[in-house]
């Protein structure tokens, strides 16, 4: 039973020796960090092009504040690459289109 402790020792002294070996918190970290900002403006972009059916019985302050939340969504799809940038923005500034011609409509009664 004495061979125990040096069993544990041993195992003990590889994982030290292995943890340089072990990529950095940092990195695993980053990768989760860019899927929570995806996520972040996935629910965003639904959200704001959610409500496109309800353009015409919205505020004149919440139309603002929704073209104003499709200016500043652009910028996160913007990042983005290849063909799924392209359908994402088409579909924003399709969005952003209808609020801003409802909140001029509106504006102008």
């Amino acid at each position: 039973m004495k061979a125990w402790p040096a069993v544990q020792a041993a195992t003990l002294l590889l994982a030290f020796l292995a943890a340089p070996l072990v990529p950095d918190l940092r990195e695993s970290i980053l990768p989760l960090s860019a899927a929570m900002a995806q996520q972040d403006w996935g629910k965003e972009f639904q959200a704001v092009c959610g409500r496109t059916d309800d353009a015409m019985t919205l505020t004149v302050q919440e139309l603002s504040t929704l073209v104003r939340r499709c200016d500043e969504l652009k910028t996160s799809i913007d990042k983005l690459e290849g063909s799924r940038r392209k359908v994402l923005l088409k579909r924003l500034q399709m969005c952003r289109d209808l609020y801003a011609f409802t909140l001029d409509t509106k504006e102008r009664e």
